[in-house]
């Protein structure tokens, strides 16, 4: 972490979506650097599949923030300080192609990480 504050209290992360990382990094990359409010009201209107899953992400760790003990940030006024998409297991599945041969299908999974921050 650069910035944000070393606890697990501020932060969310969604493992193991059945999206590539490269598809979710568009949706991500929106959304870093936003207030929360800004950020949520932006993806109801993002017509991408991962829009929606980054978009409980966030709710997740604002509740996270909201329900922790050891922070006493107020929900309204928190920024999405770093957001970021790693890259999860790949299932590896086969195609048949003409010959006999087959062909090796990559399904990619991403792991999604948002970490808030409250507003300077």
């Amino acid at each position: 972490m650069s910035n944000a504050e070393d606890t697990n209290a501020n932060r969310a992360i969604a493992r193991n979506v059945r999206i590539a990382p490269r598809k979710v990094r568009v949706v991500v990359d929106q959304v870093r650097n936003k207030p929360v409010e800004d950020a949520l009201e932006m993806l109801e209107f993002v017509q991408k599949k991962a829009a929606p899953v980054v978009s409980r992400v966030i709710d997740s760790a604002v509740h996270n923030v909201i329900e922790s003990d050891v922070l006493d940030w107020d929900p309204d006024d928190l920024v999405i300080a770093e957001a970021f998409v790693n890259e999860g297991p790949t299932m590896k599945r086969f195609k048949p192609r003409a010959m006999g041969r087959a062909t090796r299908i990559n399904k990619r999974t991403s792991q999604i990480t948002v970490v808030l921050q409250p507003r300077n």
